[in-house]
């Protein structure tokens, strides 16, 4: 009977984390949607300082679908793994990605595509072989979980290396390396996952009628938790104003999903009785997800597709690069050369397409 439960929980997870990342996904585009809308109507840009979104009914369904995303976000913690849940999240990316193709006329390129399949694969790897049997489930065991000796010292390091990057390292270099602040957002997101997943449990068992409210252990973890995001929104917001976003995104991704399983791996014990096979499957399929995110950004100004894939195999690729500078457009850089179609009259026509932004 409990291990039917313990399955049933893992599903009710699992189907809150993907129900997460369609909302969270699907958010962005009502959102730019609504925007777009104002801006074909004439108002002040948001970028620009204007706040006439306020009154577009779209922009803020797109705020009240992140808002249902982030709530089941949050509930997921509290019946499945964080080891399953957080790396999860990618599939936003995707959705946000696919939805943009359709809606937005975002051109998704071949490398885009091929990011989106591999992302897929990686989390039904994930969801075959991630460890299905909670380790946690109540706030009492919870308190006993955060007293483990292993947790304490991870932690202690996470805050002493986060105080260093925040106050040594990003004076000096938090403005010419990526790193220094994605990975205090990373060390920092993996104990406030810490905090979501104990949060969960206590307003689980509050629902089943226990008394979890009277608890200081749940007050103790919402005020660490406020802290955590706190710290997490203003190291992000820095690194993604100082750096592109393709190359935050990704980078933060692998970062903090790591941390997070890693927490998870001494909190919780969530690996304690996986067998070799489940997690070089856990393990490869985090890796397979992190592949896919990467070329679904790294490459998504590139403007390759399916079509043009035969040019690319063509004996005289060392003459069509060659031409390819010489016909190029002004604003083009060497990772946006146009794509020459060559006339049956043996002249070489240049065809510049512009490359898709997600």
């Amino acid at each position: 009977m409990k291990d039917l439960m313990g399955h049933f929980d893992f599903y009710i997870g699992l189907g809150l984390a993907l129900s997460s990342s369609l909302f969270i996904g699907g958010s962005f585009i009502l959102k730019k949607k609504g925007l777009l809308s104002l801006s074909g109507r004439g108002s002040t840009r948001a970028g620009l300082g204007g706040h006439a979104y306020l009154k577009e009914w779209m922009w803020w369904a797109g705020l009240l679908s992140m808002g249902i995303g982030e709530a089941a976000n949050f509930a997921a913690y509290a019946f499945a793994p964080a080891t399953l849940v957080t790396p999860l999240g990618a599939l936003s990316v995707l959705v946000s990605a696919v939805l943009a193709s359709y809606f937005l006329n975002e051109q998704l390129n071949l490398h885009g595509k091929i990011g989106c399949i591999l992302s897929i694969l990686g989390s039904t790897v994930m969801v075959i072989h991630a460890p299905q049997e909670e380790e946690v489930s109540s706030v009492e065991s919870m308190a006993e979980k955060l007293k483990d000796p292993g947790f304490i010292v991870f932690a202690v390091c996470m805050l002493a290396s986060s105080v260093l990057l925040i106050f040594v390292a990003g004076p000096r270099y938090g403005h010419s390396n990526v790193l220094v602040y994605v990975l205090v957002c990373s060390a920092i997101g993996s104990l406030s996952v810490s905090c979501v997943k104990g949060l969960g449990i206590a307003l689980k068992e509050l629902f089943a009628g226990k008394p979890v409210w009277k608890e200081p252990l749940g007050w103790v973890l919402f005020i660490c938790l406020v802290i955590c995001i706190s710290i997490q929104i203003n190291y992000l917001n820095k690194a993604l104003d100082i750096f592109n976003t393709s190359v935050v995104t990704p980078i933060y991704y692998v970062l903090f999903t790591t941390a997070v399983m890693t927490c998870s791996a001494i909190l919780f014990k969530e690996w304690q009785h996986l067998v070799l096979m489940n997690i070089i499957g856990t393990i490869s399929g985090f890796l397979t997800i992190v592949l896919g995110i990467f070329l679904l950004h790294a490459f998504r100004d590139v403007p390759f597709t399916a079509d043009l894939l035969p040019l690319f195999l063509k004996d005289n690729g060392s003459k069509m690069e060659a031409a390819a500078w010489r016909t190029g457009g002004k604003h083009q850089s060497c990772l946006h050369q146009p794509l020459l179609d060559t006339q049956k009259d043996g002249t070489e026509k240049a065809e510049v397409q512009d490359g898709p932004s997600l």
